[in-house]
């Protein structure tokens, strides 16, 4: 519900008035005593959906754009003719509860904060980010969600598109890219500072280890899905006057962590090993807008100007073709980061039922462990070591199974990956000594190492060797 108080000019008076009888719609109406053009003010009770349409026709009895009008939020109207002029627009007018173009105008131009306090918030929550990394700390992560400033831009890019307002279009562009390169150097700086005072005391590859910052090195398809929800959620938030702070924080989800990610992999010297995040920086930024414009000039948001109607319509149709390409360029990354993920999560399982298929054949056999090594070529890595731990009775020399171990992978898995091509993948297997009685790893004796055909043909050697494990 809405309270609008609008200014009555000299001489339309009796025509607002009217008009408002005829709707049906409760008013009161106090004199205007400033000595201006103005001779009264008419406040008017009014539900979300109907604030638009209502503006519409008092403009058309003579009341200009710039006049003073003041649209608030009402708690509680009590009033017969309220009711029916809920259910009056609820049925006359299609677009829901959403809130009138000039209310979402200042609801998007409130949201992009003015520059200082944007840089401001905008380093800060990349510090912060950058931090809860390194610790590996959730809750510090979605500490820097909550304060990053990015749901304002964002909106304000749309709205500004949809109702061809230039300069609220400009300034939420300009926000968001200065706001991504600002929070990717804020996070490389504080990264390095870190690196260099040995504060973070990690090597390349042990930085890229910590489980905040190794989920987001190798983005997929589901990514997508999150920014694209964001972007809608947003879009449906502002145009529904309902507070936009929680759906900030899922569009900070979005961006803040990959953008941190980024920064940490410029400090530790390795960009290439962040490219995934990098690409789910763009493409969330991307689909953020596309899904938010789309939601908006879905509505029915349009200029106020008729004249203006043609030129906005077709801005937003080519920003919207344009961003739509952008996304489905970039997704194709996100694919094959995706199908990457599933051939090493099929080679890892393909792997272990090839072990246990070989070690069903043998009672006293049991596979203990099985991992995988892969090289640091993220996300698209090859498998160069698959390392199979077998225990095996006290007392009892074990079966030679590494020859059948390799021949089974290979028989498993090189038809329908390929994955390890021309270059060398090392099986290893271990063998171990386990008191049954006790379940605990007794002593081994002195290590063996055969040679043995593997998943790449004529170059790939198997290592089959026993190594004491303690339980």
């Amino acid at each position: 519900m809405r309270l609008v108080q609008v200014m009555v000019p000299a001489g339309k008076r009796e025509a607002i008035l009217n008009l408002l009888d005829d709707e049906g719609i409760d008013y009161a109406l106090s004199d205007e005593t400033s000595g201006r053009e103005y001779i009264a003010i008419v406040s008017i009770p009014l539900p979300t959906n109907a604030v638009e349409p209502v503006l519409e026709k008092l403009r058309e009895t003579g009341i200009e754009r710039d006049a003073y009008t003041v649209v608030l939020d009402a708690e509680t109207v009590i009033s017969r003719r309220f009711d029916g002029l809920r259910e009056k627009y609820a049925e006359e007018e299609d677009n829901g509860d959403r809130i009138a173009r000039e209310e979402l105008v200042a609801s998007a131009e409130q949201l992009a904060p003015e520059m200082p306090v944007f840089v401001t918030m905008t380093v800060i929550s990349a510090v912060v980010a950058t931090a809860g990394l390194l610790l590996n700390d959730a809750a510090v992560i979605v500490g820097s969600m909550v304060i990053a400033p990015l749901v304002g831009p964002a909106m304000a890019t749309s709205v500004g598109s949809v109702v061809d307002d230039r300069d609220l279009f400009l300034r939420g562009a300009k926000q968001q890219i200065a706001g991504g390169a600002l929070a990717i150097v804020s996070a490389a700086v504080f990264a390095l500072i870190l690196r260099l005072t040995g504060i973070a005391p990690f090597g390349v590859q042990e930085v890229f280890q910590v489980q905040q910052v190794r989920l987001r090195l190798a983005p997929d398809v589901l990514s997508l899905a999150v920014a694209l929800a964001a972007g809608v959620a947003g879009a449906l938030s502002i145009s529904s006057g309902v507070s936009a702070a929680l759906v900030g924080v899922m569009i900070a989800a979005a961006l803040v962590p990959p953008i941190a990610v980024v920064g940490i992999g410029i400090a530790w010297g390795s960009p290439a090993t962040v490219l995934g995040s990098f690409v789910l920086v763009l493409v969330n930024f991307i689909s953020i807008n596309f899904t938010a414009l789309g939601v908006l000039w879905y509505m029915g948001y349009r200029p106020v100007d008729l004249f203006q109607r043609p030129s906005a319509e077709d801005a937003t149709f080519r920003r919207i073709l344009v961003l739509g390409v952008a996304i489905l360029v970039l997704s194709s990354f996100l694919g094959g980061v995706t199908y990457a993920s599933f051939r090493t999560s099929s080679f890892e399982e393909t792997a272990r039922t090839s072990v246990d298929a070989v070690l069903s054949e043998h009672e006293d056999l049991t596979r203990l462990n099985l991992e995988v090594q892969y090289d640091d070529e993220i996300p698209f890595r090859q498998p160069r070591q698959v390392t199979v731990t077998v225990g095996h009775p006290v007392g009892m020399d074990p079966p030679p199974v590494a020859d059948a171990i390799v021949e089974r992978i290979r028989a498993n898995t090189n038809a329908p990956f390929g994955i390890a091509s021309s270059e060398r993948t090392t099986v290893v297997v271990r063998y171990v000594e386990i008191d049954r009685s006790t379940d605990r790893t007794g002593s081994v004796s002195q290590s063996e190492e055969v040679a043995a055909r593997s998943a790449v043909p004529s170059r790939t050697r198997a290592a089959v060797c026993k190594t004491a494990l303690c339980a």
